[in-house]
């Protein structure tokens, strides 16, 4: 499966209808995400039953988490799934979420399918807003608080309205409980870029640059004992623990916290333990955590766009035999500045006609020429439809 190329939600629903086993309760299915990272905001796996075509990147675990996450809890309300019957619930859930936004329902409404209508969708909600450049920059950043979809989805499952201000109001609490968690501790040169991670992530509070505001105390009581609650405390878990140390004052703060929100001390205990447990185990995969590299961070973004095109940069390679035979020649040898610029024209030529790899001709792009010349040997596969279906393993209509 290639969650970075079309049909990659129907292959999903395939593989869903035939191995997802459903939960008891969304407390199960809270547990069962946080163990995957994306209730942190920080994925670091996704569902046994998906196997990837490819080493995946950060965007594409969150992409298949929230899928993951959206399709579980529909499946707590409708335990046998029609997967075309959930695919319309949450494309009209999102749908009604964005009421009003013209941009956002141009562009999911430009598709011809609902899974394709989807895909788009998905994407728009993983990315952070930015310019092109901005973004391959910055391409290990994905939107830290998409578990708030997951929780207004419920919420719209369960009959409610203004689900617009029920996100608003998950968004502005999770916010300022960063921000009073932040200050509770020593500095840390991690502190800001956390901060940071989360501001990005915003969209659906009005003022994205508001300053503290801990009216949001007021509104803890209305979360009690819900699914928002463990999610609340989670995110203040993580954001004192982040530095990997936890003074007096800190657990102060979210063992109070705890109260507020109806959790018992024991509750809490744990949860500190399961963060101090996540980050001990996976502090070197969470970019947010890491100065990281240029290069680590472009051979990334390389790698996607060559998977993202594999089928189609195919065909145009196929096309010219000596920038094929370049091609497998550097792989074994220096290329003379001859055939590297043979090389880099031919593939000009290519970026011209693939929409998705123009990043390549914008100004800067030619450094990453050599990268992507390197890389191509060894990621085009043999088969490019990996999110293929058989007609007999269609799912039920």
């Amino acid at each position: 499966m290639n969650p970075s190329s079309s049909g990659w939600i129907e292959k999903f629903g395939h593989l869903a209808s035939r191995h997802a086993e459903p939960f008891d309760d969304f407390g199960q299915l809270y547990q069962a995400l946080r163990k995957l990272g994306f209730s942190y905001g920080m994925n670091i796996g996704i569902p046994s039953f998906i196997d990837p075509a490819h080493k995946l990147t950060q965007d594409e675990y969150a992409k298949l988490n929230l899928l993951y996450g959206l399709y579980a809890t529909y499946q707590l309300r409708n335990r046998t799934v029609r997967f075309n019957y959930f695919l319309e619930s949450v494309f009209n859930f999102y749908k009604d979420l964005e009421v009003g936004r013209i941009n956002f329902l141009q562009k999911i409404l430009s598709g011809k399918k609902t899974s394709s209508q989807l895909e788009k969708l998905l994407d728009s909600r993983i990315y952070l807003e930015a310019n092109m450049l901005s973004k391959t920059f910055n391409s290990i950043i994905t939107n830290s608080l998409l578990f708030v979809d997951v929780l207004t989805y419920k919420h719209y499952l369960d009959g409610h309205q203004q689900l617009r201000l029920y996100a608003r109001n998950l968004e502005f609490v999770t916010i300022n409980i960063t921000s009073q968690a932040l200050g509770s501790k020593k500095k840390n040169p991690t502190d800001e870029r956390l901060r940071e991670l989360f501001r990005s992530s915003i969209t659906y509070m009005e003022d994205q640059e508001a300053e503290p505001d801990l009216s949001y105390r007021a509104m803890l009581e209305d979360y009690r004992g819900t699914g928002a609650a463990r999610y609340f405390l989670d995110v203040a878990c993580l954001t004192v623990w982040e530095d990997g140390n936890l003074e007096f004052r800190e657990s102060d703060f979210v063992f109070l916290l705890g109260e507020e929100l109806g959790l018992d001390r024991e509750y809490v205990r744990q949860a500190l333990e399961d963060v101090t447990r996540f980050f001990g185990s996976h502090a070197g995969e969470i970019s947010v955590l890491n100065d990281g590299r240029f290069y680590d961070g472009m051979s990334q973004v390389v790698n996607k766009l060559i998977r993202r095109n594999s089928k189609r940069l195919q065909n145009e390679l196929s096309q010219s035999r000596e920038l094929m035979y370049l091609l497998s020649k550097s792989t074994v040898r220096e290329l003379t500045e001859e055939e590297k610029r043979k090389v880099q024209e031919q593939l000009v030529d290519i970026f011209k006609s693939i929409p998705s790899l123009a990043i390549f001709l914008l100004p800067g792009g030619a450094v990453l020429l050599p990268m992507f010349i390197s890389l191509i040997p060894r990621l085009l596969p043999s088969s490019f439809d990996e999110n293929r279906v058989d007609p007999e393993e269609e799912l039920e209509k």
